[in-house]
This record gives structure tokens, sequence and C-alpha cells, in this order.
């Protein structure tokens, strides 16, 4: 549709008005903020707020929500008080134990590494770390739902659309290679909240991550797509460059369309990325060793097999699909990649608590222990943090005879490597895991301490939107220096 004649916007008007001096006032401000904000090339690596303790991060999603009370968060009172109701709680947790009895874990904990961290018998090869581990057992967050509280822990925010964790972070320091793209996510859910919990919302669309594979799916047959082209390189390079050129003057002519600039972006990011992803999703190329390590059968090259010949070559046990990400997730990292989540779901234990908890256990212990290994015998522990857990916990009460419901008042997460201080637990629940009661620790609380490992201010990391300035944490959020080394 034609511009109505009398039509002008602002800069039209600025452009006409007092020779043109009004406009280039604008035109050397909006190139000193593009510049300063990365706008040009959004994906461009920038200087921390202060000096960063992490340059990168992995998350593994526990989707579902794991029962704190019998992996992290070692509770003897359970066993002693078996069978007797709970007393005085908070409202929304006694609305899901009122009448119910306290089950004690049906899993056994002991004491591991220097430091006595208890431990769930589920896990003996992470266990073998507990020295770098920081059990963070006075965890809380808003609502007992998960797709609330999946999109609370990912974006901060439940009711409106908000940047996820990796795209704030991305926002904040840049990609440290322009090859790859700066947040990967590994088989997402695709349910509570979907694409939002990895999403850029109003920030750049090459915030956003890059996913790879779907819960549920074999890691083997994941695939990255539109990566192989019948064009040689020289081809596309001019075929990208007639198309980036419309685009660019679309954009001349509309002046301002972030999807437009985001969109411009993605596709030189795509470009680069051809012959640099499929190299590092190549599990071919590490040892057999490592492979035995991280609990993985015979692989191909993901970015390249067709998913039905990468799903024949894969193994079919059961550390098989988890260890496959644990190992892209360190393959990513060190090429470049800011931030990676890898992800597992069905920790939603209602019941069969013992038989559930223990195969979802035994598929990530030892790729979690492998990993940690890895990252250390490799100098990448040290810059690299580790976040492990779900959305919130389960009640120390049962629900039927072998089940625990949904408790958002008190759970369990841990971190591990860059600048956390390992061996200890920060913040604890009240003698059955019902509450946090110590040193208590809100999503809002775990985004401004993650960021600060990563250099970031959680509140100068703004980004103005709507006539105002958003943030990760809004107007919540504390960094909690306990954990820090």
């Amino acid at each position: 549709m034609n511009q109505h004649p009398l039509f002008h916007s602002r800069r039209d008007w600025l452009k006409a008005s007092a020779c043109g001096f009004g406009y280039m006032a604008l035109a050397g401000l909006a190139a000193e903020a593009a510049a300063r904000d990365g706008v040009l090339n959004p994906l461009t690596s920038r200087a921390p707020h202060f000096p960063s303790r992490a340059k990168r991060v992995i998350f593994m999603y526990m989707r579902g929500a794991p029962s704190h009370v019998d992996t992290f968060d070692y509770k003897p009172d359970l066993v002693a008080n078996a069978g007797k109701s709970v007393g005085q709680l908070s409202a929304q947790v006694q609305d899901r134990n009122r009448g119910r009895k306290l089950l004690p874990s049906p899993f056994k904990f002991g004491q591991h590494g220097k430091s006595g961290l208890w431990i769930s018998e589920l896990f003996p090869h992470l266990a073998q770390h507990a020295d770098d581990l920081c059990l963070l057992n006075g965890m809380h967050t808003n609502v007992p739902n998960h797709p609330q509280s999946c999109l609370m822990l990912h974006t901060g925010e439940f009711r409106f659309t908000r940047p996820s964790l990796g795209a704030w972070a991305l926002y904040g320091l840049g990609s440290a290679n322009q090859n790859l793209p700066g947040f990967v996510t590994l088989n997402p859910p695709g349910d509570l909240g979907g694409a939002q919990n990895y999403g850029n919302a109003f920030l750049s669309a090459s915030y956003q991550a890059t996913r790879i594979g779907e819960e549920g799916g074999a890691m083997a047959a994941a695939r990255v797509g539109n990566l192989q082209s019948s064009l040689t390189a020289s081809r596309q390079r001019e075929q990208l460059d007639l198309i980036q050129a419309m685009n660019a003057g679309l954009l001349q002519r509309q002046e301002v369309n972030p999807e437009l600039e985001g969109v411009i972006n993605s596709f030189e990011l795509g470009f680069r990325m051809q012959a640099a992803l499929p190299e590092v999703l190549d599990l071919a190329k590490e040892t057999a060793a490592t492979l035995q390590r991280y609990g993985i059968g015979k692989v191909g090259n993901n970015a390249g097999n067709k998913p039905k010949a990468a799903a024949k070559q894969a193994g079919s046990g059961a550390t098989e699909n988890f260890g496959r990400q644990c190992l892209m997730a360190r393959r990513l990292v060190e090429a470049g990649v800011r931030y990676v989540e890898i992800c597992l779901g069905n920790w939603d234990t209602h019941n069969g608590l013992k038989s559930r908890l223990g195969v979802l256990c035994k598929s990530i212990d030892q790729p979690m222990g492998a990993l940690m290994t890895d990252l250390k015998e490799r100098g990448l522990l040290k810059d690299t943090l580790v976040v492990w857990g779900g959305e919130f916990g389960r009640t120390p009460t049962g629900q039927g005879e072998d089940g625990r419901d949904h408790n958002s008042a008190g759970f369990s997460m841990w971190m591990a490597g860059g600048g956390v201080k390992g061996g200890q637990r920060v913040g604890a629940t009240d003698e059955h895991g019902s509450i946090a009661v110590e040193n208590k620790m809100h999503h809002h609380d775990l985004h401004a301490t993650m960021l600060h490992l990563l250099g970031l201010d959680h509140q100068k990391l703004t980004y103005r939107y709507g006539g105002r300035d958003y943030s990760l944490t809004d107007i919540h959020g504390r960094v909690v220096k306990e954990i820090l080394a």
C-alpha cells in the first residue's frame, strides 16, 4: 500500500527541517548506540561489566521436577518420622500435603569427598566430584505448576513473554565464535512454554537459541536443518548476497525493523555455520575411551547423517542419549558457544518413584560424571559454570503408595565450576524437606548469581522496550555471595 503523501515519519521530519541538522545529530547518536550495543553485529564479543569468573554456561535442565529429598537433600528425619503427618507448613505446601503421610526415601545417602557432602546412592559417578559441587538446598519459587515454574526458571517471568536466560547472557557478552551460534539448546521440551524457554522475545533474533533435537527424540538422530546444500559455496554466497541486498533495501525503506535486522544477521551466521557446526557435532572424532566414559555406543556424524541412519548407529544403553548431550555440550563450549542447555524430561514422579527415579538417575549419572572429568582435564571447569536442576521439587509426603507431589516451597539444585566454591551446601529446607528455611534462594536469585559469575550486573543488564528498561530479574534478585569461590 502506498504511503499517503501528507504522511511523514519523525525521521522524515528531522531530515526536512532546519536543513537536516536534527537528523544528523540523530544519526550520530544512533551510530554510537549501535556500535555500543552490537546492533551492527549482535554477536560481537563484548566486555563484561566487571571481571568474570565464568565465560560460558552448561545448564542441565531436568523437566518435571526431580525429588530433592531422594537426590541431594538428605533428610534422616523422614525415616524417623515415616508415616506421620507433617506439622505447620505454608499454605501452598499444606494444600499438597493435607491428609498425606511422610514418605522416607527408598534410597540411601552417603557422605562423599573431603567435604563430606551428603549425596544419594543414585549418583555414584557424580559423587566422585563432590568437592566441586555446591548444593543449593534452599531453592524456592512462586507456584507449584510446571508451565509457570518452567518459564520462571528460564525467563524470570511466567505471565508475559520475556527473553530467556541464555538470550540475556548472549546479549550481554556476545559470542566467542562468530562461526557458531552463541546459544544452543539440546532436546528442549516442546511444552511448558515451548520455544519461550530458549527464545529472544524483544531482544534481537540473533540471541535466540539454535535448537538441536527435541524432547524424547534420539540425540543420534538430531540434526540442524538446512546445513547442507547442492550449491557450491561460491554460488551460495552469490545467492545470499542478493537476498541480503534485498533485505537491506527493505530495511532502509522501513528504517526500523528489528525482526528484519535479526533475519539479516541470522542468514550470515547460517552461512558461516555450514562449515563449522558439523565438525563440532561430529562425535566420531572422539576416542573410544571418551565415548565409553560418557556411556555412548557407536556414533556417526550428527550433522551429516540422515536421521534414520544415525539412529541405527546409536547404542541402546541407558546412558546413550544423555551421554551424547553431555559430550556435545563439552564440544560446543570448547568451540566457543556461550550458553548450552541440555534437557531430560519425565521427572514428574507422582507414582513409581523408586523405579522411575532409579532409571532417570542412572541415565544421567555417568554422563554428568564424565562431563565434570572432561571439563577438569581440559582446564575448562574453572571458567565453565555448570548448573543442574528442575523447575521445582517434590513433597516429602507420599502421593499414593510410591509417589511425590509438586513442591515449589523448597527444593535443590547444584552448581559447579565457573567461580563457584565447591564442596559446600548453601541453604537448607526444614527437617523434612518441605520448605526452604535457611539462606532461601529464589529463581531470581539464581539468575542474579549466574549473571554475576559471568561478569554481568543483573541490574545494569537492561534493554529498553516499549518505553521502559527490562532486565532478567526486573526489580528482584540478589547475588548469593556464599556460592562464590
